[in-house]
C-alpha cells in the first residue's frame, strides 16, 4: 500500500490509497483537478471515492470524477441524498476494498452525523483516514452531533493500535498545537510537536501523518482527564469526561 497526500482548496487534504495492483481509492475528493493530476502523475487506476462526510469541501469533486472515471462513491448510509454521486452506504464493520487493500469502516458521528473513518491494517503498516473528526492535535467542530457522540467517536479512534498513522482532512496542526500549549503549558510533547509541525510547514510539507500514540500525548480532546487542562479551563476535578470534553471544545471554538 502507498498513500499519496493531495492538497486541495486552501487547506484541505485528500488522499490516494494505492494498492499493490496499481488500483487506487480517493479519500475525500475535495475538488477534481488536483485529484485528477495526482492520478495521472502516479499512474494509478482509480476505482472508488471514499468520502468521510458530506461537507462540500470534502466532496466537491465527487460528481465530476465519478462520472468521468466510473467510480463507486462510498459514504455513511445516513448520507444518502446529501452526499454527491453516492452509490454505496457503509456503516461500522463494513469494508471498503480497492485491489489488495481492505479498509474497515468506522462510523464516527459528532462533527456530522454521517462521518466515517477508514482504517487500514496491513502486515507492515496501519493508517486511518479521519476526515474532520480527528485532526492532528484537534478535532472537528460540533456541527450536527453532540459532545457525547464526538467524545465517544474520538475514544474509539484513540483505541486503534498506537502506531496507526492519522490522515485527517485539514492543515490545522499549528493552530491546534497553539491551543494545546495554552491549556497544557507544561506538556513537553506539545512543544516538540509544534516545532516539528512548524519545520515541516516551512519546508512546504504537510504536517499530518502523526500516530495515535502521538495524538494521545498532545491532543487536548484525547486528554480530557489532564489535571492541567482542567485547571487551565476551570473544569472541576470531578466533572465527567463528556462535560470536560464539551468545555475544551467551547474553549477551542473561542480561541484566537
Amino acid at each position: 500500500m502507498r498513500i499519496v497526500t493531495v492538497p486541495c482548496l486552501s487547506d484541505n487534504y485528500g488522499y490516494l490509497v494505492i494498492s499493490g495492483t496499481g488500483e487506487a481509492a480517493i479519500v475525500d475528493a475535495s475538488e477534481a483537478t488536483p485529484m485528477r493530476n495526482a492520478i495521472e502523475r502516479e499512474r494509478v487506476i482509480p476505482r472508488a471515492i471514499w468520502s468521510t462526510h458530506h461537507h462540500w469541501d470534502h466532496v466537491g469533486g465527487n460528481e465530476e470524477l465519478s462520472s468521468e472515471l466510473g467510480l463507486e462513491v462510498l459514504g455513511h448510509v445516513s448520507d444518502r441524498g446529501r452526499l454527491p454521486a453516492f452509490t454505496r452506504g457503509v456503516d461500522s464493520g463494513d469494508e471498503a476494498i480497492v485491489g489488495d487493500v481492505r479498509a474497515r469502516c468506522i462510523h464516527v458521528p459528532g462533527h456530522t452525523l454521517g462521518a466515517v473513518a477508514y482504517f487500514i491494517e496491513t502486515p507492515s503498516e496501519r493508517a486511518v483516514f479521519t476526515g474532520d473528526t480527528l485532526f492532528s492535535a484537534g478535532c472537528g467542530r460540533l456541527f450536527e452531533g453532540t459532545p457525547a457522540q464526538l467524545h465517544d467517536s474520538l475514544s474509539r479512534l484513540a483505541a486503534l493500535p498506537s502506531d496507526t498513522l492519522v490522515y485527517c482532512g485539514h492543515e490545522y496542526t499549528e493552530a491546534n498545537l497553539a491551543f494545546a500549549e495554552r491549556v497544557e503549558p507544561s506538556n513537553s510533547a506539545i512543544h516538540a510537536a509544534r516545532e516539528r509541525a512548524t519545520t515541516r510547514r516551512k519546508r512546504g510539507e504537510p504536517s499530518i501523518g502523526t500516530t495515535i500514540a502521538e495524538e494521545s500525548q498532545v491532543n487536548p480532546f484525547l486528554r480530557v482527564r489532564s489535571s492541567e487542562i482542567r485547571s487551565s479551563l476551570g473544569i472541576g476535578a470531578t466533572a465527567d469526561d463528556v462535560s470536560a470534553f464539551a468545555a475544551i471544545r467551547r474553549a477551542k471554538d473561542a480561541f484566537r
